[in-house]
Parts: C-alpha cells; sequence; structure tokens
C-alpha cells in the first residue's frame, strides 16, 4: 500500500534514493495529474464560453426573451386598473342618472276646457285703478311674471332635477304669454301663445278662433285671457297674479304640471281717457285659469306645452250662451241678471265650483 505522501501508483522508478529525494515531495507524475479533482482551465478554455460565469447586460441594450415576463406583469396591472375605473365611473354615472329611461311614444290628446261666466250681483264699482286695486282682494298680489314664482324642482323615479325645473319654466311661460302680455290681452296677436303648444294641438287651437264654441273643445278663452280692443282697453299695463304650481310623475315617460292662477286686469271702455268726463270709470276683471299640464320627453327640449284640461272662471260678465273668441267684461257702471244665488269667489282656491255661468261674489269685488 503506498504511503500518504506517496503516488497513487507507488513511487516512480528510477528515483534516486527510493524516496529520500529533498523535491519528493513536491513531484507529480501523470497519474497524480490526472487523479485530481480541480483542474485550471488552459488560456484557450478561458477564453471560450467558460471565461465568465454570469454576462452584464449593457443598459442601453434593448430587452431579450427575459425581460417579457416584467413588462407583460406591467400591462397587466395596467388594464386592471382601467377595469376598476370604467366600473367606478358606471357605478357613479348609474347613482346620478335615473338608470331607465323609457321610450314613449304617444299623440297628444285634445284640450277639454271649462270657462264659466261669473255675472255681477250689482252694479259694477268704478274708480281710479290703483284704489280698485286697494280695496280689492288682489291688494297684496305680485304683478307680471314675478306672480308666478316657480316651486322648489325635485327629480322624479324617471326625472332629473334639471327635467323637472324645464317643465315648470315652460308651464310659466304658456302663463306669462297667454294671460299677462299686453299684445295678447288687446288681441293684438296670438302666434306666441301658438308656439308654445304641442303640433298636434294647433289645429284645435286655430279651429277655436276661426269658429268658437261652446263645446268643451273651441272657446277661445280655453287657451287665453284676450279682451275686444274695440270695446275694452286695459286701464293699467301691470297685471296683478297669486297662485301656485305643482308637479308630479304620471307616468315614467311623462310629467304633469297643475296650475291655479288668479290674474285681475284694470279695465275701461276702449277709446275713453283717464277722468274724461270727471269720473275715473275703470273696473276690474277677474280671471281664474286652473290649466293641467302633460309633458313628454319631446316637449321639453322643444319648450312646448301639450294642454290636458283648462277650466276658466271670469267676471264680471254677462251669462250668455253665443260663443265669441274674446272675453266680454261688464264695465264700471253696469250691471247684469244673475243667473243664481250669488256665491262664486275667483279668489278662492281649491276646485271650481260654478256651473255653467256663476254669480260673482261680491266679496270678491272692490268695497267702496
Amino acid at each position: 500500500m503506498a504511503a500518504r505522501g506517496d503516488p497513487p501508483e507507488g513511487t516512480p522508478e528510477g528515483t534516486p534514493g527510493g524516496g529520500d529525494d529533498e523535491y519528493r515531495s513536491v513531484v507529480f507524475d501523470e497519474s497524480f495529474v490526472r487523479a485530481a479533482r480541480l483542474q485550471e482551465f488552459s488560456a484557450k478554455e478561458r477564453m471560450g464560453d467558460h471565461s465568465h460565469a454570469v454576462r452584464r447586460r449593457d443598459p442601453a441594450e434593448k430587452p431579450g426573451a427575459g425581460s417579457r415576463t416584467p413588462r407583460r406583469g406591467s400591462l397587466q396591472v395596467l388594464l386592471l386598473v382601467l377595469v376598476i375605473a370604467v366600473a367606478f365611473g358606471t357605478a357613479v354615472y348609474v347613482g346620478v342618472r335615473p338608470p331607465y329611461r323609457p321610450a314613449v311614444t304617444r299623440s297628444a290628446e285634445p284640450l277639454r276646457m271649462t270657462v264659466i261666466p261669473l255675472a255681477p250681483a250689482g252694479v259694477v264699482p268704478g274708480d281710479d285703478p290703483e284704489r280698485l286695486l286697494r280695496q280689492s282682494p288682489a291688494a297684496k298680489f305680485a304683478t307680471g311674471a314675478s306672480g308666478i314664482p316657480l316651486p322648489l324642482a325635485r327629480r322624479t323615479p324617471h326625472f332629473t332635477e334639471n327635467e323637472v325645473m324645464t317643465a315648470l319654466t315652460n308651464a310659466k311661460d304658456y302663463l306669462v304669454a297667454s294671460s299677462v302680455d299686453p299684445n295678447v290681452l288687446t288681441g293684438a296677436e296670438r302666434r306666441s301663445v301658438r308656439a308654445l303648444l304641442d303640433p298636434e294641438q294647433l289645429a284645435q287651437f286655430d279651429a277655436s278662433f276661426a269658429d268658437p264654441a261652446d263645446d268643451g273643445r273651441h272657446a277661445p278663452a280655453g287657451w287665453l285671457v284676450r279682451f275686444d280692443p274695440a270695446k275694452v282697453a286695459l286701464a293699467e299695463s301691470a297685471v296683478h297674479v297669486r297662485g301656485t304650481l305643482r308637479f308630479a310623475e304620471s307616468t315614467p315617460g311623462t310629467i304633469d304640471v297643475m296650475s291655479d292662477h288668479t290674474f285681475v286686469y284694470a279695465l275701461r271702455p276702449a277709446g275713453r281717457s283717464v277722468g274724461e268726463s270727471g269720473k275715473n270709470d275703470a273696473s276690474l276683471f277677474t280671471v281664474r285659469r286652473t290649466l293641467h299640464f302633460r309633458f313628454d320627453r319631446d316637449d321639453l327640449p322643444g319648450h312646448r306645452v301639450e294642454l290636458l284640461t283648462s277650466q276658466v272662471q271670469a267676471g264680471p260678465q254677462a251669462c250668455s250662451t253665443e260663443a265669441s273668441s274674446t272675453l266680454t267684461p261688464l264695465l264700471a257702471g253696469a250691471r247684469a241678471k244673475p243667473a243664481g244665488p250669488a256665491g262664486t269667489d275667483p279668489y278662492a282656491t281649491g276646485p271650481p265650483t260654478a256651473g255653467l255661468c256663476g254669480v260673482l261674489d261680491s266679496g270678491a269685488q272692490p268695497r267702496g
């Protein structure tokens, strides 16, 4: 057996002194070298693939196959953030906007109207317009459009707050045009009222003025307030108004606005100036209008109204069966035969109660 420091195949032959040579411990023969576990690469091998264990990539170098995984991961994160943002935006949109807007296609209904003249119980009082107003229930009424304030608009199940406000504004515009505009009141024009109506009601509107009739469909007073300029003039341009507007969603595709207003006009005979013949001959004429408007989604942006019903009480007037294109006020000093007991008050609130002709309540007249 070889000693600990001997080569694997024993002491080489020809060694002087049989292993006592002073260089014996540092001499390695071919078999020792072959038995070594670690071998050093040659210069040529070190220049090859084994020269470096790890390759350092240049920062300017384009990413290779090994860089695709991080890039794909960042793209997935971006897509996830985008999906979350879209979902959040959709939730906010649905929460702010009514989620369901049914498409409603319908035709406008013909206007149903009731016009009731109110006959005075005695002589119609006459005086200076300002004094008459101070002595009447209209003393604290606002004037013109300011007497038709809009209520607070609220969203309904299928209409936004802005859509409700548009419906209320359209109704108010119709009331101002048909009850306050001096050109309409004096019969100079009616196009401004006609332009606000649903196109499907225009034929009925035109027929009401071309051929007036007390048939519940074709009375001009059901559409607007109008006096005969050959007989009546405005003693004061301001119209005194008080009333209310209400709204409600009738169906998922329509919203209703109900108006109830009392309009008071100071009138005098046409062609007569103030104080002529040494007296003030103005008188008050009162019109209570209760209108029911209906709006669909086409009416709102089109700035038009559809009238369902119109109930009118107006006096002092004489009870007459003759249809006319204008109201026929009884002016200061006139009287009419009452059609029944006194008791119809156009200043009262609640559903109108008079029949085909009422008697003007004495409390509705100026107090002398």
